[in-house]
């Protein structure tokens, strides 16, 4: 248990209704935060919650003294603060406390206080109305005058039985009796002596010499045992005291009552030292008992005593052998009738000193002998030593002949410093000397543990290194750092010195604390110094900046130097993390430290700038972050170009084409690259890996500049020459693999038999609208380049008409405004020398229909009219889809649609209304759209009205009664005990039947474990928790005037139970079945 408190709080005594307070201090020197303290009453009442108008808790800190002090108030105490109070002091892993007694006093009662006007109930509800006047401050009444007369009631209360106080109480007016009884309580009840004696003795006796006296008592209780005393001496039976009868009668012989006087007086005594003193004293009768006194005090006398006593006749003698300085006093002599007294003087011998003592200053650790010479010789002497004598031992010696004394210490020591006295018996005269042990001062940095004198600090924390040193006298202790002294009234940094040791602190440790300390130590005996290296170790600085040297697709490569500053422990590795430029979130990339200065983060997203960060960890901590790097963004080049073939081959030209990479990237497509390498140079080979930043010199680019579109013709190519041809694919991020033809190509142009590529959609008859522009594309192939010529029904188009633009490898026919009469079929002939390719395009030109022909109304019935119509003359070049059939009422002539997209050509219009006259109209439709006209009939159809006889048919009733039928039975059932199981069938009948359930044949009714439901013919029976013996045939029996019907299911209900390890299920049914399963094996 460590010390905290340098004042602790004292107990004290206070009475009733005062103020007191406990201090406690703790000193905070070496404390980096304030302690905790707990004040506590008894063993666990925790005074912290008790604080209020009695009791309070004050804490102070004087930053000067760096003392905190925390006092405890107890305000207007009470009897029953009084008792034992602690007080607790923590501090980390330290502990200290403190208990305290407090004592309350009551207040002292006057014995004039009026018990009666006390313990009223008072009727003015004052602040000074006291603790008992509750009443008084709820309601204010007129004080009423006490007529009673003034009796002493605590008396009465006093000798009074405890069942009589309320009596008491109430006939003399006392209301507040608990009050009286608390009082009465607390008051103490004198305890009554009883008289022990009947008859005491007498004042005084007196009796003739030789005669006897008698003492005589009474006694009240003659079983009481009874001691006589004299002096204070307990008398016991003896010759000469002799006790008698049950009287208690003490007869004794007496001795002589006159006193004893001094004839003649003690002389004073004026000596010295080791001298012998007789004083003489002569009294008046022989045999007298007298008594020595030295200042008042009776001289011992015993075997062991320096005093010796002698008497022959009337003479008196005290007797010293070997007087010393203490004898000298005042000596006397008492008898009965007189004292004689004399002073007696001792003193020192004189002393003549030869060679004095001599002050000395030794090494600790040396010998030391001390010598003084006196007169007379053979005087024997001690020594002393700060006032303490000095004994020989085998560390001392301590030596005398004649008149020289020596004193010799073996090896000094620390505590052998100090003041020495030589005191020769019997001698007025001493002899000293100051000796003064000193020793070089020495620091012992072996104590520290500390390898290679190295103190390591965490920067932020306390430092303190307590260096033991030893030198007498006490060393003055410098420290230094540098040239710079460090002082004991330094802020932050200062160096205090104590007794034993000295101690360097820093209460928070920098960077710039770092380096060796030195300890200089001076005293009279010397000089030493030493020196501590203290290292404050702290979290690296951050790294540099990263610097970003590759970018990948997904990836990059990132480095960065360390960090300047180390903290004092060396670099364990690096933490690197990542964002989104525009986000603020961080995200760890290892978790694992990394060791080196480059590392490279992966799955990024392509296209999204990024930044990077580096933390740099020690044994110490984690470093703060370096400042991020330049965005960057991971871009990836494309993968290689796809179907690289050869287009066409002249005899000084290539044209290749190909298609675009399968994977483009976030960074996109410039443009491609074309080379071609002539087959036979040394580094034309196809395997070699392209470099994405470098092309080969054997490689020729062709286009300076890159190209967007996926065909390029390589020019100014030897003839005859064979070739090798790369396509590479270039975006931001450079140069993807090359794509290269497999085979060789030679220069040299190759006659290709024509082919004509029909496209899809011109296989079949090309149809537009009249009006539209028509452009047609046929591609086709040869070398070299073909003849086209085109023909329409056998003869040669008009190119007022159709144009017609030839290319290389198409055939382009544009018609401008198309009208009905460019239908037809066009033959296309593609010639390359004696190889000729036709093919055959069938144009088609529609346009609207014209309306349809000779509309008439055939028939009129009812609210019906039909009508007939014939196709129209023109079709539009096109089959006609459809009619649109539309009426109008020859009143408004507003024409509505009946029926669209009709397909034949006679209809029945129906649901038209009676009395009105209908006027008819019809489109013709193809697939450009409805005809610009209609055809109207010419007639009108007039809806005639009938007379008409509503007849109601005659219906039969059907009888819907039928006896009770299950269209569900119920079905077998397997139930486990303790869960509800139900039973369910439908029934149909009309009217509602009766449903009757039964167990065994025999009807359920009124059971409280089964429930019985019927809803729209469902019928249902619940078991409540079945048992194994609720198994067997249960039936429901439905019943209504028609007849009855009736089902039946068997219910088998399983049980559980545990038989000597092995699980047992029961099946109640008919007949039981019992199954055994055993759970380790699984086997039923």
């Amino acid at each position: 248990m460590s010390s905290l408190l340098i004042e602790r709080p004292q107990g004290g005594s206070i009475t009733v209704g005062e103020y007191i307070s406990f201090v406690a201090k703790v000193e905070a020197q070496d404390l980096l935060r304030k302690p905790t303290i707990k004040w506590f009453k008894g063993k666990w009442m925790d005074l912290a919650s008790k604080t209020g108008k009695h009791l309070q808790l004050k804490e102070t800190f004087d930053r000067r003294t760096k003392i905190h002090t925390f006092e405890m108030h107890i305000i207007k105490a009470k009897d029953n603060y009084a008792g034992n109070y602690r007080c607790e002091v923590t501090y980390k892993d330290k502990f200290d406390s403190c208990s305290f007694d407090l004592e309350v006093k009551e207040l002292e009662q006057s014995q004039s206080v009026d018990i009666r006007s006390a313990f009223k109930r008072s009727s003015e509800g004052h602040e000074d109305a006291g603790d008992l006047d509750f009443s008084g401050l709820l309601k204010h009444r007129e004080p009423k005058q006490d007529e009673t007369p003034e009796v002493d009631v605590w008396e009465i209360l006093k000798s009074a039985r405890p069942d009589q106080y309320e009596k008491i109480a109430f006939e003399y007016g006392i209301t507040d009796l608990r009050g009286l009884l608390k009082r009465l309580k607390k008051t103490k009840k004198e305890e009554k002596k009883s008289e022990a004696f009947a008859k005491k003795l007498d004042p005084a006796y007196q009796a003739d010499k030789g005669g006897k006296i008698r003492l005589m008592v009474d006694l009240a209780d003659p079983t009481v045992e009874l001691k006589w005393y004299k002096n204070g001496q307990e008398i016991r039976p003896t010759p000469k005291y002799e006790l008698v009868g049950p009287e208690c009668v003490l007869s004794t012989i007496s001795h002589s009552t006159l006193p004893v006087k001094i004839t003649k007086e003690i002389e004073a005594v004026k000596t010295t030292v080791n001298e012998r003193i007789e004083l003489e004293c002569e009294v008046s009768e022989e045999g007298a008992q007298v008594k020595w006194c030295k200042n008042g005090v009776e001289v011992p006398t015993g075997p062991r005593s320096r005093y010796r006593v002698k008497s022959e006749g009337l003479k008196h003698w005290l007797i010293i052998d070997d007087a010393s300085k203490e004898d000298t006093g005042t000596f006397s002599l008492m008898a009965s009738g007189g004292t004689s007294e004399a002073k007696v003087q001792v003193e020192l011998k004189p002393l003549k000193i030869i060679q004095d003592l001599q002050d000395m200053t030794v090494l600790l650790g040396q010998p030391l002998k001390m010598h003084c010479e006196i007169f007379p010789g053979n005087v024997p002497g001690r020594w002393y030593r700060n006032g303490q004598l000095i004994q020989s031992n085998d560390r001392i010696n301590i030596l005398q002949r004649a008149k020289n004394h020596r004193l010799e210490i073996v090896n000094s020591t620390i505590h052998d410093a100090g003041d020495y006295t030589f005191v020769p018996e019997g001698y007025s005269q001493s002899l000293c000397a100051k000796i003064h042990i000193v020793d070089p001062p020495r620091v012992h940095l072996e104590s520290l543990n500390f390898p290679d004198n190295t103190v390591t600090i965490v920067a932020g924390n306390k430092l303190r290194v307590e260096i033991p040193i030893s030198g007498e006298p006490a060393p003055r202790v410098v420290w230094m750092k540098g040239e710079r002294v460090i002082l004991d009234s330094g802020h932050r940094v200062r160096a205090e010195t104590f007794s034993d040791h000295t101690s360097l602190t820093i209460d928070i440790a920098e960077k710039e604390d770092t380096g060796n300390y030195k300890i200089v130590l001076q005293n009279e005996a010397g000089e030493a110094g030493a020196s501590v290296k203290v290292k404050v170790v702290d979290i690296p600085d951050p790294p540099e900046v990263p610097l970003v040297t590759e970018v990948g697709g997904d990836w990059c490569s990132m480095t960065w130097e360390p960090p300047i500053y180390d903290g004092g422990s060396p670099i364990l590795g690096y933490f690197i993390e990542r964002k989104k430029k525009q986000s603020s979130r961080w995200m760890r990339l290892n978790f694992d430290l990394n060791k080196e200065t480059t590392f490279e983060p992966k799955k990024m997203i392509e296209g999204v700038p990024y930044e990077v960060r580096v933390f740099a960890v020690n044994a110490i901590g984690v470093s703060k972050p370096s400042e991020p790097s330049k965005a960057f963004v991971p871009l990836a080049v494309t993968s290689e170009p796809t179907m690289l073939v050869v287009d066409d081959v002249t005899d000084t030209t290539v044209t290749m084409k190909w298609r675009p990479p399968d994977t483009i990237g976030a960074a996109g497509l410039d443009g491609y690259l074309v080379e071609y390498c002539i087959e036979g140079s040394k580094k034309h080979s196809i395997d070699m890996p392209p470099s994405t930043n470098r092309l080969s010199d054997d490689w020729r680019v062709t286009n300076k500049e890159l190209t967007e579109k996926t065909k390029y013709t390589i020019t100014g190519l030897p003839p005859e020459a064979k070739i090798l041809v790369r396509v590479r694919a270039i975006n931001a991020a450079g140069a993807s693999t090359p794509r290269t033809l497999q085979h060789s190509i030679l220069v040299k142009e190759v006659i290709e038999p024509p082919k004509i590529r029909i496209p899809r959609h011109l296989k079949q008859t090309y149809t537009r609208k009249v009006g539209e522009a028509v452009n047609l594309v046929i591609p086709f192939m040869g070398k070299p380049r073909p003849k086209v010529s085109w023909l329409k029904e056998g003869e040669t188009v008009d190119p007022t008409q159709v144009t017609i633009r030839n290319t290389d490898c198409d055939s382009i026919i544009f018609i401008r405004k198309a009208e009905r009469k460019h239908s037809g079929k066009y033959d296309m002939k593609v010639e390359v020398e004696n190889h000729v390719d036709t093919a055959i395009v069938d144009i088609q030109i529609v346009d609207l229909p014209g309306p349809p022909q000779c509309v008439k109304i055939d028939e009129v019935w009812g609210g019906n009219v039909a009508l007939d119509w014939t196709p129209p003359k023109d079709n539009g070049n096109a089959a006609i889809t459809g009619y649109t059939i539309q009426k109008a009422d020859k009143k408004t002539m507003e024409w509505y649609t009946c029926i669209e997209h009709y397909h034949r050509t006679c209809i029945t219009i129906t649901e038209l209304v009676v009395g009105n006259e209908y006027y008819f109209r019809i489109y013709s439709e193809n697939m450009v759209g409805l005809s610009e006209g209609a055809t109207q009939t010419k007639d009108s159809a007039l809806i005639v009205k009938e007379g008409m006889q509503l007849k109601n048919p005659e219906y039969i009733d059907h009888d819907f009664k039928e006896p009770p039928k299950f269209t569900q039975p119920l079905i077998n059932t397997f139930a486990i005990a303790g869960y509800n199981a139900t039973l369910n069938c439908s029934v149909r009948a009309n009217p509602r039947p009766k449903v009757i359930w039964m167990k065994n044949k025999i009807a359920i009714i009124d059971d409280p474990r089964y429930r019985m439901f019927s809803n729209q013919g469902v019928c249902t029976l619940e078991i409540r928790k079945p048992s194994p013996y609720d198994g067997g045939m249960y039936s429901c029996k439905a019943i209504n005037d028609l007849g009855d019907a009736l089902v039946e299911c068997k219910l088998e209900v399983k049980g559980q139970f545990w038989l000597e390890g092995y699980l047992v299920t029961c099946g109640v049914c008919y007949p039981p079945v019992y199954s055994v399963r055993c759970l380790d094996s699984m086997v039923t």
